[in-house]
């Protein structure tokens, strides 16, 4: 009985990774400038990547194991969105364009 349950729940959370990823994959392809898709890619990349590690650490089932995916996950979630936030400075600092569609500038003249 325990071990359908963390069979369903392990199924669950890689649906839930698989979903979030699809979504980063999606808005990668069809955002329309770098600063956008670095958002999708940091945000839902962050997230999908860090429930399918979690998946793979219920799976396993032994607490080392499980463990270290949770040392993971918490470096994922610490460090994605840090670094897409400092490649977007670097991007906006060497000059490349902010999409038409985009409304204002609030790093321009913070160089």
């Amino acid at each position: 009985m325990m071990e359908t349950l963390i069979a369903f729940v392990t199924a669950l959370v890689i649906l839930a990774g698989a979903g979030f990823a699809l979504v980063a994959a999606i808005g990668l392809n069809r955002l329309p400038d770098v600063y956008t898709r670095m958002h999708a890619a940091s945000k839902a990349g962050t997230v999908g990547s860090g429930l399918l590690l979690l998946a793979v650490g219920l799976h396993a089932g032994d607490l080392p194991t499980f463990a270290r995916a949770l040392a993971g996950f918490f470096f994922f979630v610490l460090t994605a969105p840090v670094s897409a936030h400092l490649l977007a400075m670097a991007a906006h600092k060497v000059g490349y364009p902010l999409s038409t569609q985009s409304v204002r500038d609030e790093m321009k003249g913070r160089e």
